[in-house]
């Protein structure tokens, strides 16, 4: 749908549902463990000065995601 977009799209403050992560490696799999999985709400919270890592916040507490991580996970935006 029209509001698709990888976590590294979202604009601080805007949040979202992941949809899937996407890549079966050492990364995906970090993703998933951090707690970034189908269905939960997430918020981006501030980014690094250079853009990298962005801060998130997922289920009451908050996480660095490298770019190239958050590009791997998909989500709905919904605020």
């Amino acid at each position: 749908g029209p509001n698709m977009l990888s976590v590294a799209e979202l604009a601080k403050g805007q949040s979202g549902l992941v949809v899937a992560v996407h890549g079966s490696d050492a990364i995906s799999l970090r993703l998933l463990e951090m707690g970034l999985t189908p269905g939960t709400k997430l918020t981006v919270i501030g980014a690094a000065p250079l853009g990298d890592p962005l801060e998130i916040e997922v289920r009451n507490y908050r996480l660095g995601v490298r770019l190239r991580e958050a590009k791997r996970v998909e989500v709905e935006q919904t605020g």
